[in-house]
């Protein structure tokens, strides 16, 4: 866990490929701005997946622009707890879990990793149905559960075959779909100055519709999934560097430089992500809210609705809906291998499995197989009548109620010297962490008493 601090020409003789030597426009083509970014966009992406995705377009179709003020109100909160999970396993080289069980116990870790597992599952399952649903709209003559099995060979096959710094730029490029939800922002339109108001002015309501919403979207963007996804990742680009030879094994040496890139990876990949919720909302609060539309059943539907209510251009509505399904595939695209490699990870540092994408199956054979396992059980319950809604709405309230003991595990982490040595946290880092711990534990107090009303 050594960090050492060397000149700027050694670290960018170091960093193999993220900063191009002695290149002043090394940010001056689109290609060289993905490739100084990395784990971070991809997490930041990934949080917008097709679940997310339904979430925030309800909560632009229950509340209209009432709701848009959170895109920014969670930006520095989600920022300080990826970029923490990230200093650990950078730092450490070593998963989230391991550091936890290090810490506490495999007593402790498996409860959580239980109910972590379990919101996984329940994520894939709906992020699989809206796949399906996404290519029903484009092409109605497709059986669904002929798309979605394709799908989940598709990914897995992607996770077991292709080798980690190709899989890692296939998910950045995935990312770019996301887009898509910024031009039908666009296309729909709204009252720009009312938009601009409630994006900074919280509004909020006393009562349950706004309670379980607020703590869905809390649920679904700051997820237990993405901590320890971000802190193997991190830890994958130690093995990627040859810093470690495996996640868990070895005190990789890390730069202050290679710190501070990865801060602004976070920070990008964070504000890719607000920005997605931010569209999504104005795109549903401008088509459906501002139509009486308040509840919608499906990404379909949702996607459906855009079809008539834009006139500005010819045939828009079809664009939009087709841009709408877009996003929706690219990003379930995205998002799903990040559900399922994040549970491969926790099993893995639970029980001391190898484990890393960084390695062929025959390697991690437990870690593939969990994988496999989880997009597998997630095609399985959309065949047993379970409603992909309800069990979208399950899996947020599991994912933020998850979230605040292992936040509490992760604050502690983040300020123990024995782990991160002298990369411990700052005090904005320590007092966002803790306001964000407070917040999501006062939400679900609040979300359970307006429930027994």
């Amino acid at each position: 866990m050594k960090v050492k601090k060397i000149n700027a020409d050694k670290d960018s003789n170091n960093d193999k490929g993220i900063l191009l030597n002695n290149k002043p426009s090394k940010f001056s083509s689109t290609k060289e701005k993905l490739k100084f970014l990395g784990p971070g966009l991809i997490t930041g992406a990934s949080d917008d997946d097709p679940s997310g995705i339904a979430t925030f377009s309800q909560a632009g179709a229950q509340f209209g622009f009432g709701m848009l003020w959170m895109a920014l109100f969670q930006y520095p909160m989600m920022t300080v707890i990826q970029e923490i999970c990230a200093r650990i396993g950078l730092v450490t080289g070593s998963g989230l879990g391991g550091i936890l069980k290090k810490k506490y116990s495999k007593k402790i870790l498996i409860p959580l990793s239980g109910l972590v597992l379990i919101a996984n599952t329940i994520n894939i399952a709906a992020d699989i149905a809206a796949m399906g649903a996404a290519v029903r709209l484009l092409i109605p003559q497709v059986p669904i559960f002929i798309t979605t099995i394709f799908f989940v060979i598709f990914i897995v096959g992607l996770e077991i075959v292709v080798p980690y710094q190709k899989y890692m730029k296939i998910l950045k490029y995935t990312a770019l779909s996301l887009l898509s939800y910024i031009i039908t922002a666009i296309i729909v339109g709204g009252n720009w100055s009312q938009i601009l108001t409630f994006s900074v002015i919280p509004q909020i309501e006393i009562k349950p519709e706004f309670a379980t919403m607020f703590v869905a979207i809390i649920g679904t963007s700051i997820s237990p999934y993405l901590f320890f996804w971000q802190a193997s990742e991190e830890a994958e680009e130690d093995v990627a560097k040859q810093k470690i030879k495996e996640i868990g094994k070895g005190n990789p040496e890390v730069t202050k430089k290679e710190i501070k890139l990865m801060r602004i990876d976070i920070a990008v990949g964070i504000a890719f992500a607000e920005l997605i919720v931010w569209a999504i909302v104005i795109t549903t609060a401008g088509s459906l809210h501002t139509h009486g539309v308040t509840d919608i059943q499906s990404s379909e539907q949702a996607a459906k609705a855009l079809e008539p209510l834009v006139k500005t251009f010819p045939h828009a509505g079809e664009i939009a809906k087709a841009i709408f399904a877009f996003g929706i595939i690219g990003t379930g695209l995205l998002a799903i291998p990040v559900l399922a490699s994040s549970s491969g990870y926790i099993l893995a540092d639970t029980f001391g499995w190898k484990q890393g994408l960084n390695k062929k199956f025959k390697q991690a054979k437990a870690f593939y197989i969990v994988i496999a396992a989880a997009t597998s059980i997630g095609l399985l319950i959309n065949f047993v009548n379970i409603d992909p809604i309800r069990a979208l709405v399950y899996a947020a309230v599991i994912n933020a109620i998850t979230s605040i003991p292992i936040l509490f595990a992760v604050l502690k982490i983040s300020n123990d010297k024995n782990f991160l040595n002298t990369e411990t946290n700052g005090k904005l880092s320590t007092t966002i962490g803790w306001i964000t711990f407070i917040v999501m534990g006062i939400s679900v107090i609040i979300m359970f008493i307006t429930w027994g009303k």
